[in-house]
């Protein structure tokens, strides 16, 4: 599908609260500080679980604010989940299928229809959609972001300063505390040059990715042998199709030396050793994990700080989540990919005083597809005619209570996922998508990369898996074969092919299947 565009040039006039031009000196148009984190689990912030770690800022942004707990992915991986948050689309139509994909720049974002309705907008930080200058990021006044991943201490910083000059240098320091500073002192001289213009700043931070450097500072925190273990750390796959049990994301077997900073003892090693190995391996790569996180609570707190010393927090909406969900060691793994919950989910709080409700929770199902639409209509912009390409469902309703009780009633309750980087070089990750009802899921892993940047040619035998998650909400027992559960299974292909073709994408119908034009 070719993107539609819209100049970026021309002004869009936008709705306020009032009924009247957001761009009139009455309107009241909210700021945006989006705070985005690099594979950070749900189930690692004290605000969803608070099983494994401490996070009182993260937390205050949901009690003082919205919690949302079903909020998912529709690719997890880095680059693909970035795209569709930015622009509102899907994988097929924006290009990013795959880490190895750049943004198709023709596809607008929310951050370039801000900027041309008259907000200054800012990106500090991970950007990880190509470094290509066609793919660099637009829309901003302000950027500065890491080469690729980025480097947890001292990490090389490219991009355009105020007096639009481009920059490219080491930023001294820890690259979450750093990229912090750079994003704050953007908001003073903002507020200092131009306080009555709102404004967007995306802040995203590298950490918790791989392979997971804290700061000193938390060095103390997080002991090893103190960390509780998941109940599905040792599940041995049994039930799983073939492709799932050959991925390469065991905690026991492939976190590196680098991962860990430390050489294998040959006690631990061998067949014999796996279970001593795995909860070695599993203690040590959580510490690190959540510390890196602990620097994340640090930022925020500074971050919801400065917005209050400049009397900014009411009518500026604040949103964390992260561009994926991680496995801490559930089902024994690391890392994402797979369509299980643990990867699937992303969290996602927001504060906005003026607006939201402290202390909401929404249950109603949601995807990073309709972040882009929630935070244009927030802004009273409609999403609709300024992202002709976007394919969301504004959250606005939820968030603000004021959805009535038809449209909870008739709200989405299953959403669309695909992973396109089949047997990636890293974890040998089999491509698949796959639908998630309240109820149930069912994946397909159909065996051939379709071309994809970066995906394997070699073509697998399909398989299947279902999960009952009322009755296994632990996805330890794959049913798709059960004849007890057949009418169910039927029903859910049905509503797949539904809901891909509402998507626009297609299904996988054998090796002549027609390929997505990657690398627009």
């Amino acid at each position: 599908m070719e993107p539609k565009t819209t100049p970026q040039s021309t002004p869009v006039p936008h709705r306020t609260a009032e009924g009247g031009d957001a761009g009139s000196p009455g309107g009241t148009r909210p700021n945006i500080v989006f705070i985005l984190t690099d594979d950070h689990a749900a189930h690692a912030i004290s605000a969803y679980s608070g099983r494994v770690n401490s996070t009182p800022n993260l937390d205050r942004i949901a009690a003082q604010g919205a919690r949302l707990d079903s909020l998912y992915c529709t690719n997890s991986i880095c680059t693909p989940s970035r795209a569709t948050i930015l622009s509102g689309t899907y994988s097929h139509i924006n290009g990013a299928a795959t880490i190895y994909s750049g943004f198709d720049y023709r596809v607008r974002t929310f951050p370039q229809v801000l900027h041309d309705c008259g907000y200054r907008t800012s990106l500090f930080g991970k950007w990880h959609l190509g470094h290509e200058e066609r793919n660099d990021p637009q829309g901003f006044d302000e950027w500065r972001i890491y080469r690729g991943q980025g480097e947890y201490n001292d990490p090389v910083m490219y991009g355009i300063d105020a007096d639009g000059e481009r920059v490219d240098a080491v930023v001294p320091g820890y690259a979450t505390d750093t990229v912090t500073d750079l994003a704050l002192d953007w908001l003073d001289r903002t507020q200092a040059e131009d306080p009555e213009s709102p404004f967007c700043l995306l802040l995203h931070h590298k950490a918790p990715h791989r392979n997971w450097i804290p700061h000193p500072r938390h060095a103390d925190l997080y002991p090893l042998e103190t960390i509780p273990e998941p109940d599905t750390l040792f599940d041995d796959h049994a039930t799983m199709s073939r492709a799932v049990r050959e991925v390469r994301m065991s905690i026991a077997d492939d976190l590196t030396e680098n991962d860990l900073k430390q050489p294998l003892p040959p006690e631990l090693q061998g067949a014999e050793n796996r279970e001593a190995r795995t909860r070695r391996n599993y203690q040590i790569y959580m510490r690190d994990y959540l510390q890196t996180i602990q620097a994340i609570d640090d930022s925020t707190g500074r971050v919801l700080a400065e917005l209050e010393s400049h009397g900014l927090a009411e009518n500026t909406i604040v949103v964390y989540t992260s561009d994926q969900g991680f496995f801490l060691g559930d089902h024994g793994w690391f890392d994402k990919r797979l369509m299980f919950d643990q990867s699937l989910q992303m969290p996602m709080m927001v504060r906005w005083p003026a607006t939201i409700p402290a202390g909401t929770v929404i249950d109603e199902l949601a995807t990073n597809v309709d972040l882009a639409a929630t935070l244009l209509d927030a802004c009273g912009i409609d999403p609709e005619e300024t992202l002709p390409d976007q394919q969301g469902r504004s959250l606005l309703p939820l968030l603000d209570g004021t959805a009535d009780d038809t449209t909870r009633a008739t709200w989405p309750d299953a959403m669309y996922y695909r992973y396109w980087e089949h047997e990636d070089p890293s974890h040998d990750a089999p491509a698949h998508y796959g639908i998630r009802t309240a109820t149930h899921k069912l994946i397909h892993y159909y065996g051939d990369g379709m071309g994809a940047p970066g995906a394997s040619d070699a073509i697998r035998e399909a398989e299947w898996e279902m999960y009952d998650l009322v009755a296994d909400p632990a996805e330890l027992t794959n049913i798709v074969d059960d004849p007890s559960h057949a009418g169910t299974r039927a029903e859910l292909e049905r509503r797949l092919a539904a809901l891909q073709d509402q998507v626009g994408d297609r299904p996988y119908e054998g090796p002549d299947t027609p390929r997505p034009e990657w690398g627009r």
